[in-house]
């Protein structure tokens, strides 16, 4: 495997953020949960930065656990890899015996292997078989999806998933085309894709089948539902002190994080009480204002790191009992 094509997006600013809940000094090695393991990249940086640091890493792809499980075997016991979706991380950690971590790191989307496997069918850019699971020992394939589901069904996935103005158009093609033969490939839906959009559409946002390949994925591997439930159970699983990071790479992504991270550094006080007890006030702080931006030159370098939005908060009080 080639260490090169992966680049980790927005490495040292995630390190940055982690930082100070990683350094602080404390009676046990501090952990830090990488819920998004891939190929291991921002892994090996928090194991290398952060020398007295334990890693948890979670990815539902066996294939990116052995790659990373290779790339981090020099570290020995102070990794340990599971195959987990990152919603199970309450599971994971219960299991591990581990009540309260200092650092969770999400990279949210598809990882670089995904992407440049050929035959896992995540890239519109090349012919593959339209899969698009994370984890290939379940679930249902993008093909599954596109031959039976019904076509308003489709419409919202489209819609709701890929935000496409076109979602009608298309899913009335792909409705008229599976009729005469089901889906396996992507070059097919592509090409569909583009003969069904009116030209105006076809100018602008780069590749025209983006969105409906976005759109496919989440669906196929429920990412918005698990994002739902990961986020405030990452928040939970922090002690005090520790600091959460999370890179999203579309809108209904940054949304989410947004909607988690505002509603933990607001004060659920009633209005109108002059001093706000201690039960009110927010658990968290934010560390970012607003989303973070890559730079011009980490983008020149890595156009993978073009569409992500960093956020990142610290824990500052505990859950009322």
């Amino acid at each position: 495997m080639s260490q090169t094509r992966h680049v980790p997006v927005m490495l040292q600013r995630c390190l940055d953020l982690l930082a100070p809940a990683l350094e602080a000094p404390g009676p046990q090695a501090p952990v830090v949960v990488d819920c998004t393991l891939g190929l291991g990249g921002h892994s090996e940086a928090l194991l290398s930065s952060f020398p007295s640091a334990r890693l948890i890493g979670l990815d539902r792809d066996k294939e990116a656990l052995r790659l990373s499980g290779e790339r981090l075997a020099s570290y020995g016991d102070r990794a340990t890899l599971v195959h987990a979706v990152y919603d199970e991380l309450p599971e994971v950690l219960d299991r591990l015996g581990i009540p309260k971590v200092q650092g969770v790191l999400f990279d949210l989307g598809v990882s670089s292997m995904q992407l440049d496997e050929a035959d896992r069918g995540f890239a519109y850019a090349q012919d593959a078989p339209l899969d698009m699971r994370m984890d290939q020992t379940s679930g249902i394939s993008a093909a599954e999806v596109l031959n039976t589901y019904p076509p308003g069904e489709l419409v919202r996935i489209l819609r709701a998933y890929g935000e496409e103005k076109q979602a009608k158009r298309i899913v009335s093609a792909i409705v008229r085309e599976r009729e005469k033969e089901p889906f396996s490939n992507s070059a097919r839906l592509v090409e569909l894709i583009r003969d069904s959009l009116p030209q105006a559409a076809k100018r602008t946002g780069g590749n025209p089948a983006k969105r409906t390949f976005q759109a496919l994925r989440i669906e196929v591997n429920g990412e918005l539902s698990v994002l739902e439930r990961a986020i405030p159970a990452a928040v939970r699983s922090l002690a005090v002190g520790g600091r959460i990071a999370v890179l999203s790479y579309h809108s209904l992504e940054d949304r989410l994080v947004k909607q988690v991270f505002a509603a933990g550094a607001a004060t659920t006080a009633p209005p109108g009480l002059p001093v706000v007890p201690e039960r009110y006030q927010p658990r968290l702080k934010l560390l970012t204002r607003g989303a973070e931006l890559p730079t011009e030159e980490e983008v020149a370098e890595n156009r993978r790191a073009a569409p992500a939005r960093l956020r990142g908060a610290q824990r500052i009080r505990e859950e009322e009992r």
